[in-house]
């Protein structure tokens, strides 16, 4: 690897991680030795590139930090491509469609020397059958997250028993095929989680939730902690 390429991936390390990196978690990634990083550690420095740290500590990009856009290596082309085929196995439209416009704008801002490795790339996703789930927009579901409002809808339980509830949504997850509408619902108080095929109308309220999204968020995780030890096996 260049040196060039080599400072340009240790900005990238630093800016996608919120906590201290160390040396060797930079030299293991790269592939070079300590010594190596160090020397190009002290060279952003010197180059006014706001990294914090020390040795034995880690190192930390200033979030302020901005540089300027730079084409994408052909690892991070296959990434996405990768990524836009896991999208299009979720049988959600409006996100495998969103998918595929990022693939359509990155291919025209291609140079032609890059334009192979989307044309023809090196990795792929083994066929398999894409979810059945295909009839469930989830527009309004993920503008509702975002805008921290409620939602009311008629969901059919596994038994046939359809239920009137107003959730308030926390996000929508994909696990085995299904599409799963995690949320606080108000009238069992507790989060739940509603297979989106069960989910009969779907109306999203006015009415907010009263909470920041993250704070709900996080509350949700915690939920889901505590719901998991209890799952798990004593010894």
């Amino acid at each position: 690897m260049r040196k060039a390429d080599r400072l340009f991936q240790i900005i990238q390390i630093l800016r996608r991680s919120h906590r201290p990196v160390t040396s060797a978690q930079l030299a293991d990634e790269l592939e070079v030795s300590q010594r190596t990083i160090y020397r190009d550690l002290a060279h952003l420095i010197s180059q006014r590139v706001p990294i914090e740290g020390e040795a034995g500590f880690g190192y930390l990009l200033d979030s302020r930090f901005d540089m300027p856009p730079l084409m994408l290596t052909p690892e991070e082309i296959e990434a996405v491509l990768l990524g836009v085929q896991m999208v299009g196995k979720l049988g959600d439209p409006a996100i495998t469609n969103a998918a595929r416009d990022v693939i359509a704008k990155i291919g025209s801002i291609l140079p032609n020397h890059l334009v192979p490795f989307m044309a023809d790339p090196a990795v792929g996703l083994k066929p398999i059958e894409t979810a059945h789930d295909l009839t469930f927009d989830s527009r309004p579901t993920r503008q509702a997250i975002r805008e921290g409002r409620k939602i009311q809808l008629d969901y059919c339980a596994a038994n046939g028993e359809v239920t009137h509830r107003i959730i308030w949504p926390v996000l929508l997850g994909y696990e085995d095929g299904h599409c799963l509408l995690i949320a606080w619902c108000e009238t069992r108080q507790a989060f739940r989680h509603f297979r989106t095929e069960r989910i009969l109308n779907l109306q999203v309220l006015e009415q907010t939730v009263g909470i920041a999204r993250l704070k709900l968020r996080q509350q949700w995780l915690r939920w889901r902690e505590n719901e998991l030890s209890r799952s798990r096996p004593t010894l």
